[in-house]
C-alpha cells in the first residue's frame, strides 16, 4: 500500500514542499475565505471563491488545509513561496541564541486570559524570541476543531504586526499548532504592550 486511492490520488503522503494547493488544484467544495489583507470575506463554495480571487487578478492559496472548511486566502502564489522560501532560510541562518516560546490557548479561553497570553507573546517576539503557539482539543472539543482554529487564526492575525508564521497551522493528534517567528528588529512594535514599548525607549534613550 503506498497511501494511493482507486482514482490514482495520493492522500496518505503529500509533498508540502511543492507548496499550499492553489486555485483548482483546492478539492474542498466550500472554503473560508480571507481577502488578501487577512480579514474575513466568510464561507465560500470553491468556485464563488475562485472568481473573487480572479477578480483580484490574484491566486486562491489553502493556507490552512486542516481547518474544516479549510482557510483560503487570497494572495499572490509566487510572492508567497517566495517569501516562505526567504523565511525559511533566514531562520536557519539565525543565531542560536533565539530561543522558542511556547503560549498555550484553549478552545473555551475567556478574553482576559487570551490577552493576557496575547501580551505575553507579543513580549516574546518584540525581543527577538520565537514563539509556539498551542490549542490542545480535550474530550468533546475535538468535534469543533473549526472553532480552535478560528482561535489560533485570531492570534495569528492579532500578532501579525510583530511576528510571522513560518507555515499555516499544523493538526498533530490533538494539537494544533503553528510557529511566529519576529519581524526584523526595526520593525517590531508593541500594540498590546504600549506601557512596555514607552519604557523600552526610555531606557535606550538614556
Amino acid at each position: 500500500m503506498n497511501g494511493t486511492n482507486s482514482g490514482g490520488h495520493n492522500y496518505k503522503r503529500r509533498n508540502f514542499k511543492q507548496g499550499p494547493r492553489k486555485n483548482e488544484r483546492i478539492r474542498a467544495r466550500e472554503v473560508r475565505l480571507l481577502d488578501p489583507e487577512g480579514k474575513q470575506i466568510g464561507i465560500l463554495l470553491l468556485n464563488k471563491a475562485l472568481k473573487i480571487a480572479k477578480e483580484y487578478g490574484l491566486d486562491l492559496v489553502e493556507v490552512s488545509a486542516t481547518a474544516r472548511p479549510p482557510v483560503c486566502r487570497i494572495l499572490d502564489y509566487g510572492k508567497y513561496m517566495y517569501m516562505l522560501s526567504k523565511r525559511e532560510k533566514s531562520n536557519k541562518s539565525k543565531s542560536p541564541a533565539s530561543k522558542i516560546k511556547e503560549i498555550k490557548l484553549r478552545l473555551n479561553i475567556d478574553h482576559h486570559d487570551y490577552i493576557t497570553k496575547l501580551r505575553h507573546a507579543e513580549e516574546f517576539l518584540y525581543h527577538g524570541n520565537k514563539v509556539k503557539i498551542t490549542l490542545t482539543f480535550r474530550g468533546r472539543e475535538n468535534e469543533h476543531r473549526d472553532l480552535g482554529q478560528e482561535v489560533v487564526n485570531k492570534a495569528i492575525h492579532d500578532l501579525a504586526h510583530i511576528g510571522t508564521i513560518d507555515s499555516p497551522p499544523r493538526l498533530a493528534g490533538r494539537n494544533l499548532t503553528v510557529a511566529i517567528t519576529p519581524l526584523a528588529e526595526n520593525k517590531r512594535h508593541l500594540l498590546h504592550n504600549k506601557s512596555n514599548e514607552k519604557e523600552s525607549a526610555k531606557e535606550q534613550s538614556s
